[in-house]
């Protein structure tokens, strides 16, 4: 082994100067909202960074895309502006580590590599009328009782997660059904000629000039499409859905060797040594290596993880279960319960001036002692249990100010994070240890120390909450020998606040009842 990074050392030296090897990875993470590029040093410390807004595209009512080309102008450009704002030169780069954006795809024709479409967003509602339909349906029902009584006789978890199988709008597995089912070109190529990649894929793709068509375990996991317990694209989905099994790329580890960039890219070819869904990114970036790790994610959307070690637990309802990572003969399962609307509703407020600055909101939240019965209900972002909710306030009077309405909107995230955690600790049956918080609307105090004082635990936050490129960096260190091992990484961590409960959770039950009670009569679409 060590033969091998000391090959990988002399490998990436620089070949002016002849003696200083490459002393950096990059972490990119492409996000719904915005692809930042981090330029990491052995110390896991930020020596350049750069980003650009992702361009959503809306054609039709609840339909969001995202340009092929522009992203990839953007994800290129980031890296090269991150690398220079460094003052470094690309043959000094170790390795790339890319996290992405999950159950966000496109098809592209296997020969010529052209795009049938635009790629369809994770956040995309065409396919809502077709969950509907599936979830209501016959069939459905008809494999529920066959895996249930499947579980039932082997005792085999296996057949756990297929015996109450549900369709979401989030996932790819729907939209890539209406693919099939609306786009003709797609129909005429099936089997033979379609390729599927999420984002990490189809980056690859253009990335090594067509060489590599590859995604990894963390996001083949997140589309809804491959089968975490066999490690396998799911053949009885497919043929459910009518989705030809020889469209899907091959599986790899999360941190492993995908091959360099095409020389004419960047320069000179760099080594890609990972690729990773964000939300197992960030938990990787974490370091939740343990069994009953839990990180909290509150970034566009917030998200609940869980590691379950190499148990993977499926739970009816509100939880979801993924493979975190594989490296080598190491697969880490995760759960994850998410919610909608925690950093999209705080831009929205933004948006529509009811402050100036994110930083001003906790403030703003402190200085009334409620929100004087204004509740504010989620749903300007897709809810995965019902896509069709409405964002709204409750609870509105005369006396009603600025600070009523921010408190409000912040209280509904502390109150949604309550509400999962206690979904967790219900049904994952393993004890729950650190609990580390990432994500933009982490910096946001009031919600940390709310989400405390709920569920009534110690809640760490990084120094740096970019936790998804730092764990693709992580995972890219790793493959290069850039890093040694888990061990090594844990020591890099650095917390800069623990959130310990302050206030008793029953102090808040009048505020979260009125919530509560106010979800219930919110309007629909």
């Amino acid at each position: 082994c060590m033969s091998r990074d000391s090959q990988r050392e002399q490998k990436f030296k620089e070949p002016d100067s002849g003696a200083a090897a490459a002393r950096y990875v990059l972490g990119v993470d492409v996000g719904s909202t915005v692809v930042k590029c981090h330029v990491y040093d052995r110390s896991a410390a930020v020596r350049g960074f750069s980003h650009r807004k992702v361009e959503s595209l809306y054609p039709r009512p609840g339909w969001v895309e995202l340009d092929p080309e522009v992203l990839w102008s953007q994800f290129i450009g980031v890296i090269k502006e991150a690398v220079q704002a460094a003052g470094l030169h690309m043959r000094q780069i170790a390795g790339l580590g890319i996290s992405t954006q999950r159950g966000t795809f496109i098809t592209w024709h296997k020969r010529t590599g052209k795009p049938f479409h635009n790629f369809i967003s994770w956040q995309d509602l065409r396919s809502a009328e077709l969950v509907n339909s599936w979830n209501n349906s016959l069939l459905l029902k008809v494999v529920h009782v066959i895996f249930t009584v499947l579980h039932f006789l082997t005792g085999n978890d296996r057949f756990l997660a297929p015996s109450f199988l549900t369709f979401s709008t989030h996932q790819a597995s729907m939209k890539l059904s209406w693919v099939f089912k609306n786009i003709h070109e797609v129909k005429a190529a099936r089997k033979n000629n379609c390729c599927f990649g999420t984002v990490d894929t189809w980056l690859l793709y253009r990335l090594t000039k067509g060489s590599v068509y590859a995604t990894d375990y963390s996001n083949a996991s997140s589309t809804g499409i491959f089968e975490p317990f066999t490690k396998c694209w799911n053949p009885t989905l497919c043929n459910l859905l009518s989705i030809p099994v020889s469209i899907y790329p091959p599986v790899r580890d999360t941190s492993f060797n995908f091959g360099s960039t095409d020389s004419e890219i960047f320069g000179v070819p760099i080594p890609i040594m990972a690729v990773v869904a964000d939300q197992q990114s960030a938990m990787f970036g974490e370091c939740c290596f343990h069994p009953g790790d839990v990180k909290l994610t509150m970034g566009t959307g917030g998200f609940w993880n869980v590691n379950t070690g190499e148990h993977l637990f499926a739970a009816r309802g509100s939880l979801y279960p993924l493979i975190g990572w594989k490296i080598g003969e190491e697969v880490v399962y995760l759960t994850e319960g998410s919610i909608s609307d925690v950093g999209t509703a705080i831009k929205w407020a933004l948006d529509i001036e009811l402050f100036t600055n994110v930083d001003e909101t906790a403030e703003m939240a402190q200085s009334t002692a409620d929100s004087q019965g204004v509740c504010f209900i989620p749903g300007l972002q897709v809810s995965g249990d019902d896509p069709y909710l409405c964002a709204s306030f409750m609870g509105l009077k005369p006396s009603t100010n600025r600070n009523h309405l921010v408190r409000a909107i912040l209280e509904s995230i502390a109150f949604r994070n309550k509400l999962l955690y206690d979904i967790i600790v219900r049904k994952v049956h393993i004890p729950l240890r650190t609990i580390r918080a990432d994500g933009g609307v982490s910096n946001n105090s009031f919600v940390m120390q709310m989400t405390s004082d709920l569920i009534n635990k110690k809640i760490e936050k990084p120094a740096n909450t970019e936790m998804s490129s730092l764990g693709a960096a992580f995972l890219a260190g790793l493959a290069s020998g850039f890093w040694t091992d888990k061990k090594q990484l844990k020591k890099l961590r650095q917390v800069e606040a623990v959130f310990e409960p302050q206030k008793d959770s029953e102090e808040y039950r009048p505020a979260m009842d009125a919530w509560l009670q106010a979800m219930k009569h919110s309007p629909h679409r």
